[in-house]
C-alpha cells in the first residue's frame, strides 16, 4: 500500500465519530430561528389596540364600463296643441246725432260703421232717442238693427215697436208724443271685419203704417260693443 493511500483512510477513520456524534447531538431538537437574536423570553399580554389610520387618497378613475343596450321602444304619445290666445281688448264705438229730426217711416234712420276684431264673438248694440208715432187710425212702426244690410239670425232681430190704437172720436184729435226710447240687443254670428250697423223704421205685420219720427229736437246715438262670448 502505498505511502498516499494510507493517509487519506487515517483521515476517514477519524472523521466518521464526529460526524455520529453531533448527528446524535441534534436528533429530535428543533432550532428556533429567532433564538439567537432574541434570546429565550416568555410572550407577554397583547397591547391596546391602536387608533384608526386616517383615510387614504383617492385612488385612480377606472375606465369608462361598456356602454348598456337600447331600451324598449316606448309608445306613442299624443299631440297636443295649444293656444294662446291674447288678453281681451275692450273694442266700442259711439255714433251721436244733435236734432235728428228724421220723419220717415220705412227705411234707414242712422247707421253707423264698426270693426269687429274677432270672428268668435258677440256684438251688443244701443240705439237712444226721441220716437213718435201718430194716426187718426190704429197703426204700429217698428224700429230694427241691421247688420251689413241683414237683421240679425243670432238668435233673433233686434227690434223695438210702438203701437197707437185710434185717436179719441170725442175730441177729433191724434195723439202725438216723443218719447226718448231705446232699441237694444245682442247678436251673434257677425263675421270680424267692417260692418256696417244701421238703424231702420218701418210697420209692424199685419198693421198699417202710422206718421213715423225719430230723434226730435234731442241727442240720438248708436252704441257698438263687442263682446266675448
Amino acid at each position: 500500500m502505498s505511502p498516499l493511500v494510507a493517509r487519506l483512510l487515517l483521515l476517514v477513520c477519524l472523521a466518521l465519530p464526529l460526524y455520529g456524534v453531533e448527528k446524535v447531538r441534534n436528533r429530535g431538537y428543533r432550532k428556533d430561528p429567532d433564538h439567537e437574536k432574541y434570546g429565550t423570553c416568555m410572550q407577554g399580554p397583547a397591547g391596546t389596540p391602536g387608533r384608526e389610520g386616517n383615510p387614504g387618497t383617492n385612488g385612480i378613475p377606472g375606465t369608462p364600463g361598456i356602454p348598456g343596450r337600447d331600451g324598449l321602444k316606448g309608445e306613442k304619445g299624443e299631440c297636443i296643441n295649444e293656444i294662446f290666445e291674447e288678453p281681451w281688448r275692450p273694442n266700442y264705438k259711439q255714433c251721436a246725432w244733435n236734432s235728428l229730426n228724421y220723419g220717415i217711416d220705412l227705411g234707414k234712420v242712422a247707421d253707423c260703421t264698426f270693426t269687429k276684431l274677432r270672428t268668435d264673438s258677440a256684438v251688443r248694440v244701443l240705439f237712444s232717442g226721441s220716437l213718435r208715432l201718430k194716426c187718426k187710425n190704429a197703426c204700429c212702426q217698428r224700429w230694427y238693427f241691421t247688420f251689413n244690410g241683414a237683421e240679425c239670425t243670432g238668435p233673433l232681430p233686434i227690434e223695438s215697436i210702438i203701437y197707437l190704437d185710434q185717436g179719441s172720436p170725442e175730441l177729433n184729435s191724434t195723439i202725438n208724443i216723443h218719447r226718448t226710447s231705446s232699441v237694444e240687443g245682442l247678436c251673434e254670428g257677425v263675421k270680424a271685419g267692417l260692418v256696417d250697423v244701421a238703424v231702420w223704421v218701418g210697420t209692424c205685420a199685419d198693421y198699417p203704417r202710422g206718421d213715423a219720427s225719430t230723434g226730435w229736437n234731442s241727442v240720438s246715438r248708436i252704441i257698438i260693443e263687442e263682446l266675448p262670448k
